[in-house]
């Protein structure tokens, strides 16, 4: 880690929008040759890679390396733009902490990127920004959601814990530009939430949006061919459901599916729970629908990410 890069990450108030937009080189729109974010356990790292080439260390685009402690079993990761410092990383880990860091120009990126952190507790499994408040909130499988909201937008130094909200299994968690709502997936259930307030008075308040699950939600995603549309993978399989009437689709009845993406041109790719190695709810291949699976040896990728700020 340069120095130079570490005093940028800690000067919270310094504007950062083009070394994370421009200099990171994040996809604004959905191309046919994509990169992937990935949580991979046992390195402990955020890893992207370009999908038409193997995810060897030669070929990573960038990585996030966060250490151990609470930082250990990452658990989710996605990127999101801002108006103060453009593109920022969201991670959460089972250790623990759950946090975002600063996306510059530098290949291989640490701890000392890091603008916040917190520890919710509980097994946290993904962590969501909701737009213009500022405020971040993240899902811990033991069965709530946090919310954590700013004395200033842009200072995320700033934030602290505002509220906690009960949810059986709370695995995943996205926003919903469209209907500005935020939606959770838990055990037998995807929840959709409303949000009030500003600053410290934000609030998530439960939303009568609600579909019933077959067993644990598993993870929450944009469908990047239809952005009326929700993915939400759970123990038995991959569905699809509208926002707006709640209908709820089976795309596949793979189980143990950890997390699923589904691109503009109709390819999909997922990470299955393989039952074997270090950490049986991982794999070490990132299964592609058009494309060649990606196999890392010795690794055990969790979730998996297209590798945009796009909400969708």
């Amino acid at each position: 880690m340069k120095r130079r890069n570490l005093l940028r990450a800690l000067a919270i108030g310094a504007p950062l929008a083009t070394a994370g937009a421009v200099g990171a080189g994040i996809a604004a729109a959905d191309t046919a040759n994509f990169k992937v974010m990935a949580t991979e356990q046992v390195a402990n790292k955020v890893m992207v890679f370009d999908k038409d080439k193997s995810f060897s260390d030669a070929n990573r685009y960038k990585s996030w390396s966060p250490g151990t402690g609470g930082w250990s079993n990452l658990s989710d990761c996605r990127i999101r733009d801002t108006a103060q410092f453009g593109a920022i990383g969201l991670a959460a880990a089972s250790g623990g902490k759950v946090g975002i860091w600063n996306i510059t120009t530098e290949k291989d990126q640490e701890l000392n990127d890091v603008l916040w952190s917190a520890t919710p507790g509980g097994n946290p499994h993904a962590l969501e920004r909701i737009p213009n408040v500022g405020a971040f909130v993240s899902a811990s499988s033991d069965g709530f959601l946090t919310v954590y909201a700013p004395t200033k937008v842009s200072d995320p130094s700033t934030l602290a814990k505002v509220q906690t909200v009960s949810l059986a299994g709370a695995h995943g968690v996205i926003w919903d530009p469209n209907n500005s709502l935020l939606w959770a997936a838990g055990n037998k259930t995807v929840q959709a939430y409303s949000v009030t307030g500003t600053y410290r008075n934000t609030r998530l308040k439960t939303h009568s949006k609600k579909v019933a699950l077959s067993g644990l939600g598993h993870d929450l995603q944009a469908d990047f061919s239809n952005s009326s549309l929700l993915q939400v993978s759970d123990s038995y399989g991959v569905y699809s459901i509208n926002k707006t009437t709640l209908a709820k689709t089976t795309l596949h009845t793979t189980t143990r599916i950890k997390a699923y993406v589904k691109m503009k041109s109709g390819e999909h790719f997922y990470i299955r729970g393989d039952n074997a190695g270090s950490r049986d709810w991982g794999s070490p291949t990132i299964v592609f629908s058009q494309s060649a699976d990606r196999t890392r040896t010795g690794a055990e990728f969790y979730k998996v990410r297209y590798y945009t700020t796009a909400y969708n």
